[in-house]
């Protein structure tokens, strides 16, 4: 597996050039999985999110475009990601992740979807996943670096993690309403993280 050593190495190029500073991170679940999610802006929060809650490792949901081509498809597996139908989300496209929740792993999600700066409601996915894994969702806020010159000019990053939201316990009678307010808790929890980070710029 390539994730400890690359994840090891990104953390290093994040430390040496542009300072890495994680906030929160004793909120951390310290026992069994759990579904993380970030704000999203580009490839770098990707690499941040996923060296900073090390030595525990982020499983990656990843859209299955990524893996079209062998070598990507390898790679892309060798460091925890895992396709995902965005166009045609169905149960499969749940297991995959409630599995390795249910083993004690943590799941990496960027709600948005999408790598923009503008407001993009967040999908339902995080929460009926963590719902029916039966594991709390913890909010994040990624600010730093868009790319490798702003890193390279000593840009600082910081991942802000919040307070750990509890789940219902994923009963099959789990309605729209109450997933509905479990999204809106989150999309206010990143939302207030993200200005919290911001201004610490």
């Amino acid at each position: 597996m390539l994730y400890q050593p690359i994840a090891r190495f990104a953390r290093m190029l994040l430390r040496g050039f542009g300072k890495f500073e994680i906030i929160g991170a004793e909120k951390l679940p310290k026992e069994g999985g759990y579904v993380i999610t970030c704000t999203h802006r580009g490839w770098m929060d990707v690499v941040a999110l996923g060296t900073s809650i090390l030595p525990a490792e982020v499983h990656f949901m990843a859209k299955k475009e990524l893996f079209s081509k062998k070598i990507a498809d390898k790679f892309l597996r060798d460091i925890n990601a895992f396709p995902v139908d965005r166009e045609n989300p169905g149960p499969s496209s749940l297991k995959v992740p409630i599995q390795l929740l249910k083993q004690g792993k943590t799941i990496g999600i960027f709600p948005s979807g999408t790598r923009t700066s503008e407001d993009v409601p967040l999908k339902r996915g995080a929460v009926t996943i963590a719902n029916l894994a039966k594991v709390p969702i913890v909010p994040a806020a990624y600010s730093g670096p868009k790319g490798l010159k702003d890193l390279l000019r000593g840009e600082k990053t910081r991942i802000v993690i919040g307070d750990p939201i509890p789940t219902a316990g994923g009963e099959p009678s789990q309605g729209k309403k109450d997933l509905g307010e479990l999204t809106d808790r989150l999309a206010l929890a990143m939302s207030n993280l993200e200005a919290g980070v911001a201004s610490l710029d």
